[in-house]
């Protein structure tokens, strides 16, 4: 595999002016929630906790922290792990000052934002719910939102997204190097879009990749601010891995066939006859799990 280009951190103000001026206009209407502050960082413990911290200090809502090196990130069922040197961790605050019961909406924009913003640079990211990015079947990335309310309001959000770029990754993941490695060798396939901006391009650098991210966070967070999650859910499943897929759970063979706008599973059983059901089922995130492997949960 090739060797990762450098970081080049210095630029990442020039890549991130370059996304707002040749893009903008592809953009949703105001209100866009343009990052105030950017905090490149060499070793945080976590960019949501130090972006936490940040926003404690009086920092204003917009400010984004990314670092290089984690030592305990966070991750969904209050999960930790150290993220090494090579990977993407950014966090990035808003104050959607929406309803509690909507907190999963932050999760639904982020993701669309971001697997929007990656396609439209060749990367053919999908989306597994309810809060990883996923290339070629593999983990690619995840999203954690985190939320501090007022009352039953969320007055600020902090959303992190951590992706592998050239880091070390599990059996289940995948990282932007070996897969454009797998490209060139012929060995796995790339989507065709037609008149997909950047088709030809690709991330240049890792900053480069975390302008990308965060111009798709801050794009996905105004689409859905303003069409609304009547927009945003058709937008989501559009690009859900296991849209209409057929799995067991409990030996009940079940389809996949949307989300509610609180982020739950919408999923269809099968009568005795292999006819469709008319009810459906919700699960809720932590209620079941969906796995890496076919038709697995």
């Amino acid at each position: 595999m090739p060797a990762a280009p450098p970081t080049d951190w210095e630029a990442f103000p020039q890549y991130w002016a370059t996304l707002l001026a040749t893009q903008a206009t592809q953009a949703p209407a105001a209100p866009w929630p343009l990052p105030q502050q950017v905090h490149i960082l060499p070793q945080v413990v976590s960019t949501n906790e130090t972006l936490w911290q940040y926003l404690a200090q009086g920092h204003p809502v917009g400010t984004t922290v990314i670092a290089q090196h984690q030592t305990a990130g966070r991750g969904q069922w209050g999960r930790h792990w150290a993220s090494a040197t090579g990977g993407l961790y950014l966090s990035w605050s808003c104050a959607p000052h929406l309803p509690a019961e909507g907190a999963a909406q932050l999760t639904l924009c982020s993701a669309w934002g971001i697997a929007t913003a990656l396609r439209q640079w060749a990367i053919p990211v999908a989306i597994k719910w309810p809060n990883d990015l996923v290339l070629q079947g593999r983990k690619l990335g995840g999203i954690l939102t985190e939320t501090r309310l007022r009352g039953d309001i969320i007055h600020q959000a902090v959303v992190g997204v951590g992706i592998n770029w050239a880091n070390p990754v599990p059996p289940v993941g995948i990282n932007l190097q070996t897969f454009w490695a797998e490209l060139a060798a012929g060995a796995t396939a790339i989507f065709t879009e037609a008149n997909a901006p950047g088709w030809e391009k690709r991330p240049a650098t890792l900053a480069h990749l975390a302008a990308i991210v965060l111009y798709g966070m801050v794009t996905g967070y105004a689409y859905w601010q303003h069409e609304g999650i009547a927009k945003l859910l058709p937008a989501y499943e559009s690009l859900l891995s296991q849209h209409y897929r057929t799995v067991e759970v409990n030996g009940q063979s079940l389809t996949i066939v949307g989300l509610t706008p609180e982020g739950a599973l919408r999923v269809q059983g099968t009568t005795a006859t292999g006819r469709k059901a008319k009810t459906e089922q919700i699960f809720r995130p932590g209620q079941i799990r969906l796995g890496y492997d076919v038709n697995e949960f």
